[in-house]
């Protein structure tokens, strides 16, 4: 399956092009000979992966609140894509609780405005949205999340994905049925991603990357919690096999998909700590005491990525040794020579297009 064959040429809209996942996705898209509109509210303000690879001179970039239907209509409207990405979110928990509102009217009202502005396209397009692994209710199932398992969630950014989910559905069945739709929506929830670029407050790869840079401890709040470890690479390009292979069969309208990692066994915080060891030296660290960890996160997250392997043919290829020596590579570059960065980008894309075509 040659990606080229499917967005070369194509209008796509990008969600959410100045965060992690979407500037990946964008910087992939526009190597596959894609027209990519990024629309996101505005630039990050310290380092991003956005800022490093120069996106904004590479791509047409659009500044809008995704809260504002009516200006959102307008571009759907205008640029009449073939293939949409929603990845535009409010995405830290310890966000979400400082300014709940903000995270509520961000993920669950803005992703059905994105779905009311797909309403004006009038052409065959395939859009797939991007919610969460936390969209479920956390029962710290051992045997991992399915997609027909029960949607909620404790913290603000958790239950407004959950709402988000009920939207889409609510959407598709109400505007955009099977029978008669020419836009064919998919839904995926990816784990916890990690990647070159990453410099999001309180996640664990930038934080230990903030603090090793500087030669100091990196502090770990849940040295115990486990997470479905994944490179953003894994993440973007289910993604676009989504979205190709809904182009190639409707009836995947309007079904969700879990993506995770490969490796069946979870993966403590301070396992993953342990394992940059091997790729970075000075590694420090120490751990929070747990009565000063005043917000709630989910210590087990775990996805049954099945569906996904039955249905798109889907796996995960990289083993947590190679994500965690690709993430580690991509930041050593970074600090020897930041104005090289966007081919070391580009030839982690390449290299994970390779290993893609091999396993196909």
């Amino acid at each position: 399956m040659l990606l080229k064959n499917f967005f070369n040429k194509k209008t796509v809209i990008v969600t959410g092009h100045t965060g992690f996942k979407g500037s990946w996705i964008s910087i992939w898209l526009k190597t596959l000979g894609a027209r990519v509109i990024g629309l996101s509210i505005s630039e990050p303000k310290g380092q991003s992966h956005y800022k490093a690879i120069n996106l904004k001179t590479k791509i047409k970039s659009i500044k809008i609140d995704i809260r504002d239907l009516k200006k959102l209509k307008k571009v759907f409207k205008k640029y009449q894509p073939d293939y949409v990405f929603h990845l535009a979110a409010q995405a830290l928990v310890k966000k979400s609780y400082i300014d709940p509102i903000y995270t509520w009217s961000t993920n669950t009202l803005g992703t059905l405005n994105v779905l009311e502005s797909m309403r004006y396209i009038k052409k065959k397009c395939v859009a797939v949205i991007i919610t969460s692994d936390k969209s479920y209710k956390n029962l710290e199932i051992k045997r991992g999340y399915r997609e027909d398992d029960i949607l909620g969630g404790k913290d603000p950014y958790s239950a407004s994905k959950g709402s988000a989910e009920l939207a889409i559905q609510s959407h598709i069945s109400s505007f955009f049925p099977i029978k008669k739709t020419k836009v064919l929506i998919g839904v995926a929830r990816a784990g916890n991603v990690i990647g070159g670029g990453d410099w999001s407050e309180n996640r664990l790869i930038p934080d230990c990357i903030k603090s090793w840079s500087k030669n100091k401890k990196v502090i770990l709040r849940n040295p115990n919690s486990t997470r479905p470890w994944q490179h953003v690479l894994e993440a973007v390009g289910a993604y676009l096999i989504l979205a190709i292979n809904l182009k190639k069969n409707k009836k995947l309208h309007g079904e969700v998909f879990n993506f995770g990692p490969k490796d069946k066994k979870n993966y403590k915080v301070i396992f993953v700590v342990k394992l940059m060891r091997k790729f970075w030296s000075k590694v420090r660290w120490k751990i929070l005491n747990k009565k000063k960890n005043v917000f709630y996160e989910s210590t087990l997250l775990k996805l049954n990525v099945s569906k996904a392997k039955k249905r798109l043919k889907w796996k995960s290829i990289l083993t947590i040794n190679q994500t965690i020596k690709m993430v580690i590579e991509w930041y050593k570059n970074y600090y020897m020579s930041s104005k090289k960065i966007y081919k070391t980008s580009l030839s982690q894309i390449k290299l994970y297009e390779k290993l893609l075509e091999k396993k196909n």
